[in-house]
């Protein structure tokens, strides 16, 4: 299905995007912390091991978190657990996918969510469209990407077969990279939300995860630093 805006990111991103992106994240960042933070009640689970995967992965190591998909304001809402100094560093923040029929449906609602780094996927184009070829990239520059792999939002919780685009970026991510699962519950009568970030699991050889403590390698235990 094709996009309805033309694709929303220049070949080349000079100062002014990056800046403006930058204002984006930091301002969506700051709203989501107060809502999640002082607007609710909030519980959360080994954020410490988030914290370390952002900031202190080696270079060039690409992180790539997965989480379960309750509401279409997940993220930036979870998000609110971050400290300042990530929710404002361009470098650090996020990459996502975001549906293109809801995000990118205007020239200025596509301006806005690709500043805010979401990028188009379009429903139905499968796992190799330019969307996830984008977030591929990413992750082979090291960065960081976000991934909601049931595709849509299950508030129910029902058990759904997971969307295998995730298992395209994990396979075909050049860089062996971090992977941490999170697990978000909410509320919505008592507006209460608790995050758990699982241990780090990084794909070793064989692709198997490890559920405990500090994220492995094939070489042995990795500190994250």
């Amino acid at each position: 299905m094709p996009m309805e805006v033309k694709w929303p990111f220049p070949s080349r991103r000079g100062l002014s995007w990056t800046v403006t992106s930058a204002l984006v994240t930091g301002v969506v960042g700051v709203y989501s912390r107060i809502w999640t933070k002082y607007m609710n009640r909030l519980l959360v689970h080994n954020k410490e091991d988030l914290y370390k995967a952002i900031e202190r992965r080696p270079q060039g190591k690409p992180l790539l978190t997965v989480a379960n998909h309750q509401s279409c304001m997940d993220d930036p809402h979870i998000w609110g657990v971050l400290e300042l100094k990530h929710l404002w560093s361009i470098r650090k923040m996020r990459w996502t996918p975001a549906a293109a029929d809801i995000c990118f449906t205007k020239e200025l609602h596509s301006r806005f969510f690709s500043l805010g780094k979401c990028v188009p996927v379009c429903r139905g184009d499968g796992v190799y469209q330019k969307g996830m070829d984008f977030l591929l990239e990413k992750l082979n520059h090291g960065d960081w990407v976000h991934f909601f792999p049931e595709g849509k939002v299950n508030m129910t919780q029902e058990y759904m077969r997971l969307k295998w685009g995730i298992g395209r970026l994990i396979t075909e991510c050049a860089l062996n990279p971090i992977v941490l699962p999170l697990w978000h519950v909410e509320d919505h009568r008592i507006r209460r939300e608790a995050l758990h970030p699982g241990a780090a699991c990084e794909p070793a050889a064989g692709r198997e995860p490890v559920a405990d403590g500090d994220a492995q390698s094939a070489d042995g235990p990795h500190p994250g630093g």
